[in-house]
């Protein structure tokens, strides 16, 4: 297991410091990127391919991480066009349970393993090593991907077959999506009765009320201020999977009207927080 060579697939924001981690480990590294200026500090020390096709050829452990179904469709489409037998694949993307289940069963089905391990976490403890993974699949497989998996998250949760990382997945983001709303709504509402920002930020997170996303988020709320740590398109993405997976609930049909009027509005790049943005525009909440 020490000489297999590691492959990824995908350095978007979550993608680029999980894959730095790796090369940090000095596993021997194969990256790929559509859009190849990601990929411009990585030359060093690991090898930059130029192809799908030429990382899978080169490693025998090949992680995936891309935006959503269509992407990850197609890399796999690709992939499979080659001789994958023995390789293992970790797919570590955000997608539905659908096209997870189809590509396990296609990897499979050429003599390859494939597990889904999608993360909970943003940039920071992306960069930091301590997300937490979600994994689906077999266990000889997740043992044999566990000493990357643990250079990439400080907690490793086996849940059962595929597909059940990706559900935990979805679940995890449904949940963190009312939080955010709920979390905007509130401090709107505090501004209106005019409490400062961090004074009710402070109680909060001081509170029961308080968790890691509501902490995670104060600066930002603070500063009136929201460059994408997880940018409230994807947020929209993954409610709009969860309501497709059965997420079929009175708070999923206003989660979903919100965020998608606020991705609507222009805001879908900004952070998910950036919500708060739309909200204020259109707040009913009278001083």
């Amino acid at each position: 297991m020490d000489t297999e060579k590691i492959g990824f697939i995908g350095l978007g924001n979550m993608g680029h410091p999980m894959a730095k981690n790796l090369e940090k480990a000095g596993f021997p590294l194969y990256v790929f990127n559509r859009t190849i200026e990601k990929t411009e500090d990585f030359n060093e020390k690991s090898i930059v391919c130029n192809t799908v096709s030429d990382v899978v050829k080169n490693s025998d452990v090949i992680f995936t991480m891309l935006t959503n179904d269509e992407a990850v469709k197609a890399v796999y489409e690709e992939i499979l066009t080659q001789n994958v037998t023995g390789k293992l694949f970790v797919d570590m993307s955000t997608i539905s349970p659908e096209a997870t289940s189809g590509i396990s069963s296609a990897v499979k089905i050429k003599e390859a393993g494939f597990i889904d391990a999608p993360v909970a976490g943003s940039t920071k403890p992306a960069a930091e090593g301590t997300l937490i993974i979600m994994v689906g699949g077999e266990e000889k497989d997740l043992q044999r991907a566990k000493p990357y998996l643990e250079k990439l998250g400080k907690t490793i949760k086996h849940l059962g077959e595929n597909g059940k990382g990706i559900a935990a997945k979805l679940s995890v983001n449904y949940f963190i999506s009312t939080i955010y709303q709920g979390l905007a709504e509130t401090i709107l509402f505090s501004d209106k009765l005019g409490i400062e920002r961090k004074d009710m930020l402070e109680i909060i997170n001081e509170s029961a009320s308080g968790s890691g996303a509501t902490k995670v988020k104060t600066p930002l709320l603070i500063e009136d201020s929201y460059p994408a740590a997880f940018a409230l398109d994807l947020m929209l993405k993954d409610i709009l999977l969860a309501k497709n997976a059965g997420a079929d609930f009175p708070l999923s049909k206003t989660l979903i009207e919100t965020y998608q009027a606020a991705h609507d509005a222009g805001w879908g790049k900004d952070d998910v927080i950036g919500i708060i943005q739309f909200l204020s525009k259109n707040s009913q909440v009278k001083s």
